[in-house]
């Protein structure tokens, strides 16, 4: 009974990670490839033992001076291709076709190009834009910029303390979900017959995606942090955060970076990552604000992981991303600690609970507003001062040339540390510098 059990779950998975359903759902969505005619057949979409190995041999030929990031914290991103989307005038395979065959197509590449091999992606045919939009909505919620938005102003704007402790559950999942990825080795879905919409994460491995791993921890910490604390319906904030979920998850298919079947395991990680942190989270947070020997555990529980996460495969930007993420949860955790001694922790007393929102005015938005743009600009500002001194000091203490800043942070010995003190500077002066500046502005 136990082996029909088995064999039934592997065909099922075998089915689910054929890179033919992803080929059918981004038909059934309107986007057409422009493969060659004579296509070699593809493979079945399961675990490629020598993805590694084109790493290794594109290592060399990088010339972009820096990588960029997606489902890291506000990382570093790497300089758009944009190659915009005009309308199809070629003749396609069967003869010309019509003016109005035409009107509702659009030919378009991907936006940004593959960030290990430079590679700037074949042209594939849009025929629904709604969709095309959406769905590229939905995989920027898992990307960086996302990220620079979302953090700041929840912090700044609306509940710190949810903030801080989501801040906390996203590096994590970020961890777990990104060494899988290196543990695993599963590449992407085979083009063809996958149309591959975007080409920025096409090089790195895909066993679990870690986009849906994020798109679905951000909104369900959200909602688990919120509710009772904020005043709404529960079948409100459970619907947001599905449908949150959700979109990005189909986003990823869309995309044709991701299986079902990666999908699926993705989404159901996640909730295993929140099921574990939903008793500790409170515990964890108040460990970091009153403990003296805080800020130690801090640093040497991140840092050590980084150093697990570095150790499982080549250099990747997934292994960077890593870092980041717990780069950034190391200055947000240092910086709760901080404001907790200095008694300037912006926590509402429990009396006020629960929390309702203020009536919309506006000198409400416009402060939020002000307070927001502000907060971002002295975060970008932090970002480029730090990467422009850390990097070729870096290099000066490990004897390397920083001519080449691509090649340079190949080397662990620049990339770990490179990550940890830039985005360690920036979560705190995000979390502690920036309010204080805000109370000076008397934004506060």
């Amino acid at each position: 009974m136990a082996s029909v059990v088995v064999k039934t779950f592997v065909r099922m998975c075998n089915y689910l990670q054929d890179p033919c359903h992803v080929a059918r759902f981004q038909h059934f969505c309107g986007v057409e490839g422009t493969f060659p005619e004579r296509q070699t057949k593809p493979d079945s979409g399961r675990p490629d033992p020598d993805s590694s190995r084109l790493r290794k041999r594109v290592q060399q030929d990088r010339q972009d001076p820096d990588d960029g990031t997606g489902n890291g914290a506000a990382g570093d991103a790497a300089t758009p291709q944009v190659n915009g989307m005009q309308g199809d005038d070629t003749v396609r395979p069967g003869g010309p076709q019509t003016a109005d065959q035409d009107s509702d197509k659009t030919r378009a590449k991907p936006l940004r190009r593959n960030s290990l091999t430079g590679d700037m992606g074949q042209e594939f045919l849009i025929h629904n834009k709604f969709l095309f939009y959406l769905f590229t909505f939905g995989t920027e919620l898992g990307n960086e910029m996302f990220f620079i938005i979302f953090f700041p102003f929840l912090f700044w704007n609306i509940d710190a303390l949810v903030a801080r402790r989501l801040i906390v559950v996203w590096a994590w999942n970020l961890f777990v979900g990104q060494s899988t990825k290196d543990m695993v080795r599963w590449s992407r879905p085979a083009s063809p017959p996958v149309v591959k919409v975007e080409v920025f994460y096409n090089s790195e491995y895909s066993m679990p995606s870690t986009h849906a791993m994020t798109g679905t921890a951000i909104p369900f910490c959200v909602f688990m942090l919120t509710y009772g604390r904020w005043q709404y319906p529960f079948l409100f904030g459970f619907c947001v955060a599905l449908s949150w979920s959700i979109l990005v998850c189909v986003s990823r298919v869309y995309m044709g970076m991701h299986s079902i079947l990666e999908v699926i395991t993705g989404f159901l990680y996640s909730l295993l990552v929140l099921a574990f942190f939903q008793p500790i989270l409170e515990k964890i947070d108040n460990y970091y604000m009153t403990d003296h020997y805080a800020p130690l555990v801090i640093i040497m529980s991140h840092v050590s992981f980084g150093l697990v996460a570095f150790s499982l495969d080549s250099w990747s930007t997934s292994r960077g991303d890593t870092a980041q993420a717990l780069g950034t949860g190391v200055g947000a955790a240092l910086a709760t600690h901080v404001n907790y001694q200095l008694g300037v922790l912006p926590d509402p007393p429990l009396s006020l609970l629960p929390l309702t929102l203020p009536p919309l005015s506006i000198g409400l938005v416009l402060r939020s507003l002000l307070r927001f743009f502000i907060g971002v600009a002295v975060l970008l500002i932090t970002r480029t001062v730090m990467k422009a001194v850390t990097i070729p000091f870096l290099c000066r203490v490990f004897g390397l040339s920083s001519d080449d800043v691509r090649q340079a942070r190949q080397h662990m010995k620049v990339e770990l540390p490179y990550r940890y003190i830039v985005y360690s500077v920036v979560g705190f002066v995000c979390v502690c510098f920036v309010p204080v500046l805000f109370r000076i502005l008397n934004l506060a």
